[in-house]
């Protein structure tokens, strides 16, 4: 039987982390192990039961959540870490990277991404909310010295058609180029602009100039 992720939950608000409690409830391959009220409980529970994951807010009482995370972080190099946050605000995103943490959700999008979060950091990649990770520019993260694809969450499949439009072809030409019909083309498409959080072509082709499939931007290095 797979080991589960054993979860510390950190949130000042009783209410919040019974909410996040419950979400993780339903997430089979994962269990709280402890919880804290404050960023310095957040550390004594992190040293008394070493969790796999931190899910930890920044506005923490005595401690706030960025220090808890770098101290944290600082004695325990492989601690992952994911902030839960109403802040979407770049500046925060970059502070608690460089604190050490590994993931940054928005809260009110933990209801849908809080599992891929967990899975994303868990297999050694950065997480960002897809909202965060569209604004945000590879100066943001070179500042930290960290590489972020923002194509990470496509498949192959989705990653090529992307190219393809970007270069210009419309759907009936994608399709005989990839042997697929219309519609195929079409679901990946419609299915790669809602993991990109993007709802034009105009911008699906410079997402895909930033990230370097096709020249333009260049990548987002």
């Amino acid at each position: 039987m797979k080991k589960k992720t054993r979860i510390l939950l950190a949130d000042d608000h009783q209410l919040v982390r019974a909410g996040f409690r419950a979400l993780l409830k339903e997430i089979p391959a994962v269990e709280v192990v402890a919880e804290a009220g404050d960023g310095r409980e957040a550390l004594d529970m992190f040293k008394k039961h070493r969790p796999d994951v931190v899910l930890i807010d920044i506005a923490m009482p005595k401690l706030n959540g960025l220090e808890a995370i770098a101290r944290i972080t600082r004695e325990f190099p492989n601690a992952m870490v994911i902030v839960l946050s109403v802040y979407a605000n770049q500046e925060y995103v970059v502070q608690a990277i460089q604190a050490g943490a590994r993931g940054y959700l928005i809260k009110e999008d933990a209801v849908s991404e809080l599992k891929a979060a967990i899975k994303g950091v868990t297999a050694g990649e950065l997480y960002l909310s897809p909202r965060i990770a569209k604004d945000l520019t590879s100066g943001d993260l070179e500042r930290v010295g960290v590489r972020y694809d923002p194509l990470a969450k496509l498949t192959t499949r989705q990653r090529e058609i992307l190219q393809l439009i970007a270069e210009g072809n419309n759907t009936k030409e994608i399709a005989f180029l990839l042997n697929v019909s219309a519609k195929t083309v079409e679901a990946h498409r419609t299915q790669l602009m809602q993991r990109l959080r993007i709802n034009d072509i105009p911008s699906l082709v410079r997402q895909a100039m930033r990230a370097g499939l096709v020249p333009g931007e260049g990548p987002a290095a």
